[in-house]
């Protein structure tokens, strides 16, 4: 990660790390310099997903009560980055093929929706 997407990466975690409780004990600094770096090697988008998915408590493994440990969330960036690609994928096999034109236009006639539009712009 560059500078500024590590400025990034550090205020995602920061965010997450507050939507969870927190030990009195706990050394912030420590704790973020920690998950940076088992992050250090992952794409930010792939991050800021993983940790979004946390707050909102969509990661099955995770208990949605306690911030995920370095290890869970290094396991949910790394699922982010292959769903990435699996999309980049689909999106680059679907762009292969031309796209279907007047697919409305059928669903229209087949559903009967062009016979009352005609009637109204003929009336």
């Amino acid at each position: 990660m560059t500078t500024a997407e590590l400025q990034q990466a550090t205020k995602a975690l920061a965010a997450m790390f507050s939507c969870f409780p927190q030990s009195t004990l706990t050394d912030v600094e420590m704790q973020l310099r920690g998950y940076l770096g088992a992050v250090s090697d992952a794409e930010l988008a792939d991050l800021k997903d993983a940790t979004q998915r946390f707050v909102l408590g969509e990661v099955k493994s995770g208990n949605a009560q306690f911030c995920p440990s370095s290890a869970q969330l290094c396991i949910e960036v790394r699922e982010r980055r292959v769903m990435r690609e699996l999309l980049a994928r689909r999106g680059v096999g679907l762009g292969s093929s031309p796209p279907q034109s007047g697919g409305e236009v059928a669903r229209r006639s087949r559903d009967g929706e062009g016979d009352a539009i005609r009637e109204v712009k003929a009336g």
